[in-house]
């Protein structure tokens, strides 16, 4: 196995994981038909993202918290979602990579999913 290190590494943990995304009947939607995504525009952005995070290379520009807000007053993004995205990128991680940036890419997702979850509630509350 490959220890994540490049950002062609990014792309392919990311590709990977979106295309079990678009085909998952617990999240898929919100991407397919809620959100409707340009995977054109959509993966460049996260690509860095996940190397903004990791590598601490500040390719990132966005407010990824802001633009989720909109979908969850369309549907609501709940717990056993980000529990679903979590898993997906978890075993999209460890099937591809190994290593501390592997472990770093896991780790950084369950804080990611865990706040997301929480905001999202909370917005849905107010």
């Amino acid at each position: 196995m490959k220890k994540l290190e490049t950002r062609e590494d990014i792309e392919t943990l990311v590709n990977a994981f979106y295309d079990k995304v678009i085909k998952d009947e617990t999240i898929g939607f919100f991407f397919n038909d809620i959100a409707k995504v340009d995977w054109s525009q959509h993966l460049p952005k996260m690509y860095s993202f996940w190397e903004s995070i990791l590598f601490g290379q500040m390719t990132y520009k966005g407010n990824p918290m802001g633009v989720h807000f909109p979908i969850n007053e369309m549907q609501a993004m709940e717990q056993k979602h980000f529990d679903q995205w979590l898993t997906m990128w978890t075993s999209t991680v460890e099937e591809n990579f190994v290593g501390e940036n592997a472990d770093l890419a896991i780790y950084k997702a369950e804080n990611i999913a865990k706040l997301m979850a929480f905001k999202m509630d909370l917005a849905r509350r107010l």
